[in-house]
């Protein structure tokens, strides 16, 4: 079963354009396909730099749990 498409356009600058052109045409690539790679790639890492709520809540109180220690840290 094929994959649906939807089109789109865009505006990206001409080197950046002939780069993807030039990966695409180097791999014996189809264009659609190294932007979809590209765009799968840019997603995945940005997810990655998200912190979940509530590991930022647990980080929190730790922090101020142990405040004190990370004063006497930073003073030796």
């Amino acid at each position: 079963m094929a994959t649906k498409r939807v089109k789109f356009s865009s505006q990206v600058s001409p080197d950046l354009l002939a780069g993807m052109r030039a990966i695409a045409k180097h791999e014996g690539r189809h264009f659609q396909s190294v932007l979809e790679d590209a765009m799968s790639s840019y997603i995945e890492a940005k997810a990655q730099e998200r912190v979940p709520p509530e590991v930022m809540t647990h980080f929190r109180a730790s922090l101020e749990r142990n405040r004190r220690l990370g004063e006497l840290l930073a003073d030796s």
